[in-house]
């Protein structure tokens, strides 16, 4: 019995981005991206926090944490 083949979407379609008065469009744009570069940050301080440990799984969310209060302490200490 054969699988049946799955249709690829030749066309990605995106949402449009929806610019109100109360959220200007520059700030709308900016903050996916910006949340996208502090993600990146946490989760290669995180990676880090998992080898200092020396690989032990099971602490993922601990590092993920800590790595998230100390990306929010630094950019507090620089904004200072």
């Amino acid at each position: 019995m054969d699988k049946p083949r799955r249709r690829r979407a030749d066309k990605v379609v995106t949402m449009p981005t929806v610019v109100t008065a109360d959220a200007p469009a520059a700030h709308v744009t900016r903050e996916p991206v910006r949340r996208a570069y502090e993600d990146d940050q946490i989760a290669r301080r995180a990676y880090e926090l998992y080898e200092a440990r020396g690989r032990e799984h099971g602490h993922d969310v601990d590092d993920w944490l800590q790595a998230e209060r100390e990306l929010k302490e630094s950019q507090r200490s620089t904004a200072a």
